[in-house]
């Protein structure tokens, strides 16, 4: 593969996509802008891969990852689109930004493609929904999936799946980390050292998480393994269900996605 691969941002997200690049993409074929020297500067003697400006960046890269806050993503697609071509494809991290929107700030036929990923990207695994414009090839959208699958799971979806999947992985790490706040404070309030409650809860919830990926099994029949009738689980089930956990957390989803929806449009 000898595609030069470029990265425009280099904050938590824009870091994340240059390890999980550097595996597949050899650094002499990487390059990264961002407005910030020191942080660009810390990044180039991190990493060993050469730091540019915006403009000698999409000059040199023939895919060009956009790592940047959605509100600071037309300021950056009218400076680069000067040196655009459609032999290059803009790969956009930009939460609720579609595709046409990016298309219109771009000469014709460049290609776009749109990704939703997640922070625990942060330590490849994440999940990550990827659209495809309509001037995106097969095989570089292929490319693409493959250089991301080391971040965590990616699947290609339409674009108007994209809120969802952000009311869902998109936000849903909130969701596990107040989950796990719970229980540790729970674990506490039964009489647990906090340090241990807090080691308890996230065991457990990454266990279970584990137990649903690699069984196979639905998370209602793994439920039902360890509810015994009359049981201590059973108690605290009944306590959830009143509480409207289960509703609680399908509007939580529906809301983020609805929120996004609003964002984008």
């Amino acid at each position: 593969m000898r595609e030069r691969v470029g990265i425009i941002g280099v904050g938590a997200m824009g870091e994340a996509l240059l390890k999980g690049l550097l595996p597949v993409v050899s650094k002499e074929m990487l390059v990264v802008a961002d407005k910030a020297a020191e942080k660009l500067a810390k990044l180039k003697t991190a990493y060993q891969v050469e730091s540019q400006t915006v403009s000698g960046l999409v000059q040199k890269a023939q895919v060009i990852f956009l790592a940047v806050k959605p509100q600071d993503l037309t300021a950056l697609l009218q400076e680069m689109a000067s040196n655009l071509t459609p032999s290059k494809t803009i790969v956009s991290v930009a939460a609720g930004v579609a595709i046409a929107k990016i298309e219109k700030e771009l000469p014709e036929n460049v290609g776009v493609i749109r990704v939703m990923p997640n922070t625990p990207c942060l330590i490849n695994e994440g999940v990550m929904a990827v659209s495809a414009g309509r001037h995106v090839s097969a095989d570089r959208l292929e490319l693409v999936v493959s250089w991301l699958q080391n971040l965590g799971v990616v699947r290609v979806v339409p674009e108007e799946l994209l809120d969802a999947v952000t009311g869902l992985s998109g936000s849903g790490p909130a969701y596990v980390y107040m989950m796990i706040e719970a229980l540790a404070d729970g674990g506490v309030l039964a009489g647990l050292p906090r340090q241990m409650a807090l080691e308890f809860a996230v065991q457990t919830v990454l266990g279970a998480a584990k137990m649903v990926q690699e069984t196979g099994e639905h998370p209602a029949v793994l439920r039902e393994m360890v509810t015994s009738p009359g049981g201590t689980t059973a108690a605290g089930l009944l306590h959830l269900e009143q509480g409207a956990f289960r509703s609680l957390l399908q509007k939580a989803v529906t809301a983020a996605a609805k929120r996004s929806k609003e964002l984008g449009g």
